[in-house]
């Protein structure tokens, strides 16, 4: 049994470009595997924190040795990252904001990267914890980026992912969204002819 994990990230939450293109993804995984179980994440309506001092401290205390409050703090980070174990396949929705990723992504991320947890320090170097899964990334933009200096999110999600030990990161773009109905369509149409055969 498969286990997907999707992260929607759009503020515009289910109207978003991008999540539509994941339900869409997931409506055609769950048709080719129908044993796999599905966890939805809304970062826009369950949105994660920003970091705070207390909290990034916290991390690096020891289970046994929190205080109450300091047990509150972690208690987020600890059930995202579980999901995250637990997940096979992690499909993320990622809309374009300012030639960066969401906020809410950023917040997220800052959550789930714990040393000694998803990665920890060794002689040669960072070593990810979280290996043997695979990522989706469906990224949509107004413009068209890829392969140019502006794309700042791909090659920052994929080293995000790949610091964690995910290495199997493919991306789907639809890109010109914003440059009319013929552009946007096109696009839309490809990007959804893509995800059918990764679902497959």
């Amino acid at each position: 049994m498969t286990n997907l994990l999707f992260l929607s990230t759009s503020l515009h939450s289910a109207n978003a470009s991008s999540t539509q293109l994941g339900q869409q993804f997931i409506q055609t995984w769950q048709r080719e595997h129908g044993d796999a179980t599905i966890r939805h994440r809304d970062l826009a309506t369950d949105p994660v924190p920003h970091l705070t001092a207390a909290r990034f401290a916290a991390f690096a205390v020891p289970p046994e040795q929190r205080t109450p409050e300091q047990a509150a703090e972690v208690e987020l980070s600890d059930a995202l990252i579980q999901e995250l174990q637990d997940s096979d396949v992690i499909v993320i929705a990622l809309p374009m904001y300012n030639f960066g990723i969401p906020s809410t992504l950023k917040a997220y991320f800052d959550h789930i990267a714990r040393a000694g947890i998803t990665f920890r320090y060794t002689a040669q170097g960072p070593d990810g914890l979280l290996t043997g899964k695979r990522a989706i990334v469906l990224a949509t933009r107004g413009g068209r980026y890829v392969g140019t200096p502006r794309d700042t999110q791909t090659r920052y999600v994929r080293d995000f992912l790949g610091f964690l030990g995910i290495d199997a990161v493919e991306f789907v773009y639809a890109e010109g969204l914003a440059m009319g109905g013929e552009h946007r369509e096109q696009a839309l149409q490809s990007a959804r002819q893509t995800l059918s055969e990764l679902a497959a």
